[in-house]
């Protein structure tokens, strides 16, 4: 049950009623089993695919003058340089722009998380003038694919396919996201040391859907023996990704895989790559689905499998603990605004200086008990400064 590979699931199956039920069969399996799988024939145009890759690359030729307009932490959201986020308490060496599903300017009396929600920042049509409407519809084609997807999901579980339309609002918000990763030879000591592109994560929200834009490996998914098994780019696939937040509705059903990109070897040039992250309505609780009694009988007799083949000693400790519990956050929106602040501490130095505060408490805290007094007690959301009702300055 500890993976050494991550499977291929082609989408043409699911469109074709006669083999429907074995695709269904075998995404329920990669959900309990692995929760990282190659998706082809995914229906998106090539075209469109190569629009997206060369657009995406000509971003990051632009002078740097141009790409610091639209910097992150001088906006509500986009471009972000390199080093300036973190993973796993250390520097990501990727430069990178974000790209969302837009919505007007949240009002002074919306919960402090809708700020998540905003307008574009977009490159100069002058210096681009294609990039806008690629991505544009890019957004959307994926928006339709990963609706599409999740039905899937919610059907491999023996649910209806609209298990999971709640969850969503009606204008739902979506994220690109373009990154550049150099390879090590134009980073400083630490990058060429650590060789981390982005340090072990987990994804949040429901999936995510990856685009390797370039040959590059790097891109590893963490099996349950601790071992990182490599995830190649394959021409014509997406790779997704199972989020915490579709973990945490199914009861751990759907299983969310650590995950990183090493920094590419020195003389390969930079890896590009190009992930889409399902949205998921901020204002939704944790509350579950309600799954079937025959596939969390399915998930007990893997977890079984999974402790029968570590020898009754259990599987390796996760590298990247689970974060979205009952009882820490009342909206998923409060964890996913504080995860940003986490991993940008410039935006929260501008925007949120009590709540990058109450982040920095907390981690020196964790790291003076850290092999005293075993694991800490998680702090609830107040305890980082976030109130549900409180407004403020914008991200």
């Amino acid at each position: 049950m500890s993976f050494d590979s991550v499977p291929i699931l082609d989408l043409a199956r699911a469109r074709d009623p006669d083999t429907k039920p074995t695709f269904l069969s075998a995404l329920r399996d990669a959900l309990l089993t692995v929760g990282f799988f190659y998706i082809k024939n995914t229906g998106i145009d090539d075209s469109l695919i190569q629009d997206v890759v060369e657009q995406g690359r000509a971003f990051f030729d632009l002078p740097q003058e141009e790409k610091l307009k639209i910097q992150m932490k001088n906006t509500r959201s986009c471009y972000s340089l390199l080093g300036a986020e973190t993973t796993a308490k250390a520097r990501d060496f990727r430069e990178q722009i974000d790209i969302s599903t837009p919505h007007p300017i949240p009002s002074p009396s919306a919960p402090l998380y809708h700020n998540l929600l905003s307008p574009n920042q977009w490159p100069s049509p002058t210096a681009l003038p294609s990039f806008r409407p690629v991505y544009e519809t890019y957004l959307s084609r994926m928006s339709t694919l990963s609706t599409t997807f999740t039905s899937l999901i919610a059907e491999s579980l023996l649910l209806p396919p609209t298990a999971f339309n709640r969850f969503f609002d009606t204008d739902q918000q979506h994220k690109v996201k373009i990154v550049k990763y150099p390879d090590v030879s134009s980073l400083d000591d630490e990058g060429r040391s650590k060789r981390q592109g982005v340090g072990p994560h987990k994804d949040s929200m429901l999936t995510s859907y990856l685009l390797q834009a370039s040959a590059h490996r790097g891109l590893q998914a963490q099996n349950l023996s601790g071992d990182w098994i490599d995830v190649p780019p394959i021409p014509g696939t997406l790779v997704v990704a199972i989020g915490q937040g579709l973990e945490a509705l199914t009861h751990g059903v759907c299983k969310s895989t650590t995950h990183r990109v090493l920094s590419p070897p020195a003389g390969s040039g930079p890896r590009y790559s190009v992930p889409f992250f399902q949205g998921v309505s901020y204002d939704s609780t944790f509350e579950s689905v309600d799954i079937p009694e025959e596939v969390l009988r399915m998930r007990d007799e893997v977890v079984t499998k999974r402790e029968e083949l570590a020898g009754g000693k259990g599987t390796k400790k996760d590298d990247v603990e689970f974060a979205f519990k009952k009882g820490k956050w009342g909206h998923l929106g409060e964890a996913t605004l504080v995860n940003r602040i986490r991993s940008h501490p410039d935006v929260g130095e501008r925007w949120y200086p009590e709540i990058l505060e109450g982040i920095r408490k907390e981690q020196r805290a964790a790291a003076e008990k850290d092999g005293e007094h075993g694991r800490r007690e998680e702090p609830k959301g107040d305890n980082l400064g976030l109130s549900v009702g409180r407004q403020g300055v914008l991200v």
